[in-house]
């Protein structure tokens, strides 16, 4: 009698976070109001759950593009009812909040933590990376190729010198990128990175 063994390949196994599918969390998500709620819960709960009215007044301000002391109460008031009978009910059912609606408050639970890599902002006008390394590697391979077919004046100077420019230029762009986008993740800042950089 041989036996069977069940492996499951990495194709056959459903992408998920906290039981949610990726098309899950990205419904969840694509409600700007919503990733306004994560926002914050991320960058302020550390010392507590976070009053739902608390939560309505900065989320309104970000929506109308005012300080919170200039938020009318008729925009307070549409934000609080829709993240009271909406929202808050529908992250705290996925587990991404804890919504205590009889006490008026929510906590992040550590699922936003893994929502990280769904929730980093690339606003429409961003340097196009990609594209730079790709040329980047492509003047390096000419670099290279010029260098071994002892192409005048690329010889001038040895292999392992552009090597080492090649490098340095690769590090440079690197890093300036990590510094270009160090703030790009939600609750990575004060105020949400989409506001910056608008629709």
């Amino acid at each position: 009698m041989s036996k069977v063994r069940d492996v499951a390949t990495p194709s056959s196994k459903p992408e998920s976070l906290g039981g949610l599918s990726k098309s899950e969390i990205f419904d969840l998500l694509r409600n700007q109001r919503r990733r306004f709620v994560l926002h914050y819960l991320k960058h302020y709960d550390g010392d507590g759950p976070v009053e739902l009215g608390e939560l309505a007044t900065q989320v309104a301000a970000w929506e109308n593009d005012v300080g919170v002391e200039s938020v009318t109460s008729a925009q307070r008031k549409r934000v609080y009812t829709t993240l009271q009978q909406s929202h808050l009910p529908k992250l705290d059912e996925a587990g991404i909040v804890e919504f205590d609606a009889g006490r008026g408050k929510i906590r992040a639970t550590e699922v936003v933590e893994d929502l990280t890599i769904y929730l980093e902002i690339v606003p429409s006008h961003e340097f196009a990376w990609h594209e730079f390394y790709l040329g980047l590697g492509a003047v390096g391979c000419a670099l290279m190729a010029a260098v071994w077919a002892g192409i005048y004046p690329f010889t001038m100077v040895p292999g392992i010198v552009w090597g080492g420019v090649l490098s340095v230029a690769l590090f440079a762009a690197a890093a300036t990128q990590v510094y270009v986008q160090r703030d790009m993740g939600i609750g990575e800042s004060a105020e949400p990175s989409e506001l910056e950089f608008g629709p």
